[in-house]
């Protein structure tokens, strides 16, 4: 019997600990983001507080709640489309599970008897090893960083940060910039200071002339450990808004956070959208956004500075963004005519307002763009096309409820289906859509068959946003 309870125990824990670890990989590694701020709190008790209590009742039957929990823990595996990845961070941690797990097992057998209620020992522990082991790492791996950043004596570091909009602004001034310098930027959304650590470590070139440096924040001092890190010589301060204002709780403190860029100890000058409400300076410029925006689903025009500017990208918003990359090109020495053929040129970032055609059908891809403004943008873009309209969104997450009231009435307006991929805001859709042209969409698996089913050539499918299953 001993030997029973010795490997469904161990099975048990292993089971708890991908469940655990999971939740931490998505809500980066935060406790308290997974207990207080978890958007499927039901999740916790299905996943791990009742299995874990039915554990504990069941005494010496506990392998009967372990096959069952199994058999659950699977069905929600195969349903993630953000499933764990292992990494080093994860390995060492169930490294560490599994051995104060077997250590319990084995002082189990020389005492004789089991308690099911030390079950979280061994998972407490391996969270706080693990941790302490992360530390000590990660403070040897800054250090690898810092020492790869002295040797580019030269090199121009670049920031920037803004409530959204801070990849495309990024992507942007890179491609402008490499008409004359050898230019490297953070790939994809790589953002917090462990990616950015990552990044210089392992793929920084060592003939970089200038760095930019994409900042993100979900809390205050998240923006200033990377400014404090890299301090750049140059900075934008995009767009601030409500984005993930749960975690920052006000406007403000996202405003001040944002503002941590500023305080570079190398600054020579920023720009700052005038949403941040700043008194201009010397160094820091409140930014002038773009004049005459035309925006079709042809590209954009717009005046800066009484130059005019064409780029084969979608949404007026945009506009401003490659705005603010056209003032620190301008500030490090480009011409007019270097600029100007680069905005031309400028290719649409994936997964942003991208147009694809497809089978007669106008796709336009905004699935990683979670702001309100830019969702509106994209609307009133779709508001253009002569036939249907389709849009496909969770709503909006991390904002408050009456942000997703404006984007369910304006989608009502605008969109002859729409199609709501989440739970999370499905309630507030329910009550601004008409009832006709509403849809819920049970599983992301079923997505092919409803486009098959709902969608005709002719038609334009906006993809709003998106949201891992976990959303």
């Amino acid at each position: 019997m001993l030997a029973l309870h010795f490997i469904t125990h161990l099975l048990f824990i292993l089971a708890l600990g991908y469940y655990l670890m999971t939740n931490m990989q998505w809500y980066s590694y935060k406790i308290e983001r997974v207990m207080f701020h978890h958007t499927k709190v039901w999740w916790h008790f299905a996943y791990f507080l009742v299995p874990y209590s039915l554990y504990l009742l069941t005494g010496a039957y506990g392998f009967v709640v372990v096959l069952g929990y199994g058999v659950l823990l699977y069905d929600w595996y195969r349903r993630l489309d953000k499933p764990l990845v292992f990494t080093g961070r994860v390995k060492r941690f169930f490294v560490a599970l599994l051995f104060f797990g077997f250590f319990e097992d084995v002082m189990c057998v020389v005492l004789g008897s089991c308690a099911n209620f030390a079950t979280m020992i061994p998972l407490f522990l391996a969270f706080i090893v693990s941790g302490a082991l992360e530390a000590i790492l990660f403070s040897g791996f800054k250090n690898q960083a810092k020492k790869k950043l002295q040797t580019h004596t030269t090199m121009i570091v670049v920031g920037i940060t803004a409530s959204y909009g801070k990849t495309s602004i990024k992507n942007f001034l890179a491609h402008i910039l490499k008409a004359r310098y050898k230019t490297y930027a953070t790939p994809r959304s790589v953002n917090t200071l462990g990616g950015v650590l990552k990044d210089i470590n392992d793929d920084l070139p060592s003939d970089t002339e200038i760095y930019i440096v994409e900042m993100g924040a979900r809390g205050e001092g998240d923006i200033w450990e990377i400014t404090e890190f890299v301090e750049p010589h140059y900075a934008i301060v995009g767009k601030i808004g409500p984005a993930h204002i749960e975690y920052f709780g006000s406007l403000e403190k996202i405003r001040n956070t944002k503002m941590e860029l500023t305080k570079s100890p190398r600054l020579k000058e920023a720009w700052v959208d005038s949403s941040a409400s700043i008194n201009p300076s010397d160094t820091i410029h409140l930014f002038n956004a773009p004049l005459d925006v035309k925006a079709t689903l042809e590209g954009i025009d717009f005046t800066l500075d009484d130059t005019l500017y064409h780029a084969n990208i979608l949404g007026g918003f945009n506009a401003h963004n490659i705005a603010l990359a056209i003032e620190v090109a301008k500030a490090l020495g480009l011409s007019h005519k270097e600029i100007h053929a680069q905005v031309v040129t400028i290719k649409p970032v994936q997964n942003r307002l991208q147009r694809i055609d497809a089978g007669g059908k106008i796709i336009l891809d905004d699935s990683f763009n979670g702001n309100i403004d830019g969702m509106l943008a994209s609307f009133e873009l779709a508001a253009t096309h002569k036939g249907r309209k389709v849009l496909i969104t969770p709503g909006l997450v991390e904002v408050d409820k009456h942000f997703n009231e404006t984007v369910a009435q304006k989608a009502n307006a605008i969109f002859d289906l729409i199609v709501v991929t989440s739970d999370l805001n499905y309630p507030i859709f329910k009550d601004f859509i008409d009832s006709h042209k509403l849809l819920k969409l049970s599983s992301k698996e079923k997505m092919q068959e409803m486009l098959i089913e709902q969608t005709r050539a002719g038609d334009l499918i906006l993809f709003a946003n998106d949201a891992p299953s976990f959303i």
